[in-house]
């Protein structure tokens, strides 16, 4: 069997797509560059996105401007309780006329997928998602159906709401690459918002500045960026503390830290660069690992958990030495 072709090495196109890319988006999630930088680079390394915040501060409109700004189809799903997960992926219905079955696809089918509010829902259907987001493809009755590409879940969860919830499972979590929250804009932005925004929707004037098969080389282009031994070392040292904490009870898995390797890459070529630096390695240190913790005594998912799960992580990658 041949190999596999090498991707092709980074260029002036692909750095200019990013910014450009990035800089659609900020038209519309404005003073927030951190939460725009992590959608960017959960989507370069094919990723999926938990966005953890109280409503109202853009994490709809963050997903929505991403699709737009790619030129890909965009699909909401409100998580409810009584939601299935034939109401996500689809269902076969027979059609009396053809006497066949026909697939009726859901919403899963899309480039960007928001599951707002994705822990109102039950476990039956949140793993729905399990093998989309995984593998990129979902199964219906019998039959195996392929995603388009590029292939992105943004979810969302509100950390200060627990009545009627259902915390999303460890084997869940470790699915989302990152895990962000956006915050209150600053004062200023804030204000500019309020005089702007006096109707309509800002978001459907937005026009695509990449297109989705730039967008699929850019994602081909994270597997070319260098990473140094050391990095790497780096990285183990930390994984293998979170193993071995008394306060954590499961550290990080294998998954999480080739989900932290290739976020490291894909941060670096956002950053413009062939290489990754410390800086990448580091700064995504706690967004990538703190929700893949199992912390020793018990906690809720969300709330107090996720802070001590931070100040976990962040405590230890300052107390490993970073590589020179």
């Amino acid at each position: 069997m041949p190999a596999a072709p090498a991707p092709a090495p980074l260029s002036s196109t692909d750095i200019g797509a990013v910014r450009k890319l990035e800089d659609a988006i900020a038209t519309i999630v404005r003073g927030k560059p951190e939460a725009i930088r992590a959608a960017v680079v959960t989507l370069l390394a094919r990723g999926h996105l938990l966005v953890e915040d109280i409503p109202g501060v853009g994490k709809t409109t963050l997903a929505r401007a991403l699709a737009a700004a790619l030129g890909g189809t965009f699909r909401r799903i409100q998580f409810t309780s009584d939601l299935l997960p034939s109401d996500i992926v689809g269902v076969s219905i027979y059609d009396q006329h053809g006497k066949v079955f026909e697939l009726k696809r859901g919403p899963i089918f899309a480039n960007v997928v928001l599951a707002d509010e994705i822990n109102r829902t039950t476990p039956r259907t949140q793993s729905a998602l399990l093998e989309a987001m995984s593998e990129g493809q979902v199964s219906i009755d019998d039959a195996t159906h392929t995603l388009d590409t590029p292939f992105m879940v943004i979810a969302t969860q509100n950390p200060a709401e627990h009545y009627g919830t259902y915390p999303l499972p460890e084997s869940q979590m470790d699915r989302f690459l990152l895990r962000i929250s956006i915050g209150y804009p600053a004062k200023a932005i804030e204000r500019e918002l309020v005089k702007l925004r006096t109707g309509g929707d800002p978001v459907a004037a937005l026009t695509p500045v990449v297109d989705l098969a730039a967008v699929r080389s850019l994602q081909d282009g994270v597997e070319t960026i260098r990473v140094d031994d050391a990095l790497v070392d780096y990285a183990m040292t930390i994984v293998e503390e979170t193993r071995r904490h008394p306060a954590i009870s499961v550290g990080v898995s294998t998954r999480g830290v080739l989900a932290w390797y290739r976020a490291a890459q894909a941060a670096a070529l956002a950053a413009g660069r062939d290489f990754v630096v410390p800086d990448d390695v580091k700064s995504l240190a706690v967004p990538c690992l703190a929700h893949r913790l199992v912390l020793a005594q018990h906690h809720d998912s969300l709330g107090r958990a996720r802070i001590d799960a931070e100040r976990l992580i962040a405590d230890i990658a300052n107390r490993v030495a970073v590589p020179t």
